[in-house]
């Protein structure tokens, strides 16, 4: 039989046991696959684990719904030229004679300009006296200013235009275009409109949120489902305020990924798979594909659905696991919805710790070092 000698049976011994040493105590970025395995409800911790399936993606698949009530969408739009307090007018007079009541030197009729409608919706007309604007249209408004001006001058013609005033007006704020204070006039009656008018939405059109705000009531919708449903585009009010922001959703990515940072959404809908794709992917040196982590406090009703527990009361914390290299490992991933606050966690492979171990007793060691190094033999 074959004997080695002494000091190289000394130096594997002393290899395997820094070895053995320094796996134990090496740095990580934390938890391998089977100590968070192990910390799972069916083993004494306070986290349900649950590898995830086509079952498990379509229960936890769900994302943020928007949309506005029926107060919104069931409201008529504004006739544009009716009259409201707040709202400039202006007036044009025609009088039938020579030396009428309102005429001046430079002929026969007579200009108002900027005649504003007051709190009460009245306006003031020299010898029509006070008038009642207010619920009217400039074709109503026109016939009340003819009659009482025709008790004094013959055939007075009468012509009322609605100027832009503060009587119905928008303000838009946010990530927007030209934010501020808009009238609704004849193209802005409803919000996708009015959204057009100051400029549009300074940011990503799909992560755009559009937060419309009447009195106590609002209603949240993704700007671009303004141009996919027309019923979205919802008439607007006097005194309505209308919030542009961008998508505040975000997800922390932590392990052996190509970045570690919170990252913002950039889509409406964002997969396991396009997740980490935005932070870089697997670093293939150390990532352990088989051991990715979704962790998540899910809502009672998917928390139920998914363990197939109605007795679960309110919220639980979930650990979903992905594989990558199952069969159909990568499909999973791209099905799997991340949700706003979801901490995404990819482990290191096994081996990633063995070459730290071997890189921090080699040191220096070219590859053709050997025991006989080690031992100074």
């Amino acid at each position: 039989m074959h004997r080695f000698p002494i000091r190289w049976v000394r130096g594997v011994a002393l290899v395997t046991s820094l070895v053995t040493l320094s796996a134990c105590q090496l740095p990580k970025a934390g938890p391998n696959k089977n100590e968070i395995l192990a910390g799972s409800v069916n083993n004494g911790g306070n986290a349900f684990v649950v590898e995830v399936d086509d079952r498990v993606s379509r229960a936890t698949s769900s994302v943020p719904q928007f949309g506005f009530s029926s107060s919104f969408t069931s409201a008529p739009s504004l006739t544009a030229d009716t009259v409201r307090p707040g709202d400039v007018l202006g007036l044009t007079i025609w009088e039938n004679v020579d030396d009428g009541l309102l005429a001046g030197e430079t002929g026969a009729s007579t200009a108002l300009e900027e005649v504003q409608v007051d709190s009460e919706g009245f306006i003031f007309v020299p010898y029509a006296g006070r008038l009642r604007a207010a619920g009217n249209t400039p074709e109503e408004l026109r016939g009340l200013i003819t009659d009482e001006l025709e008790e004094q001058t013959p055939d007075p013609q009468v012509e009322v235009r609605r100027l832009a005033g503060d009587g119905s007006t928008v303000s838009l704020t946010g990530t927007i275009g030209a934010p501020g204070i808009y009238p609704i006039e004849r193209p802005t009656r409803t919000l996708l409109g009015m959204l057009s008018q100051a400029g549009g939405v300074s940011v990503a059109s799909d992560i755009a949120l559009v937060t419309l705000i009447r009195g106590d009531q609002r209603g949240t919708v993704w700007y671009e489902d303004l141009f996919r449903n027309p019923k979205l585009d919802v008439a607007l009010r006097g005194g309505d305020r209308i919030l542009v922001e961008e998508d505040s959703r975000s997800y922390i990515a932590l392990g052996a990924t190509g970045g570690q940072s919170r990252v913002a959404f950039d889509s409406q809908d964002l997969s396991a798979l396009e997740a980490l794709a935005q932070v870089g992917g697997l670093v293939s040196v150390s990532s352990d594909p088989t051991g990715i982590f979704i962790l998540r406090r899910e809502r009672q009703d998917v928390a139920r659905q998914v363990m197939g527990r109605p007795d679960l009361q309110g919220d639980q914390r979930m650990i979903y696991l992905l594989n990558l290299t199952a069969p159909n490992g990568l499909f999973i991933a791209r099905d799997f919805v991340i949700r706003d606050d979801d901490t995404i966690y990819v482990t290191e492979a096994p081996y990633a710790q063995w070459t730290k171990s071997i890189s921090l007793i080699a040191g220096g060691l070219t590859p053709v070092a050997n025991v006989a190094t080690l031992t100074g033999n």
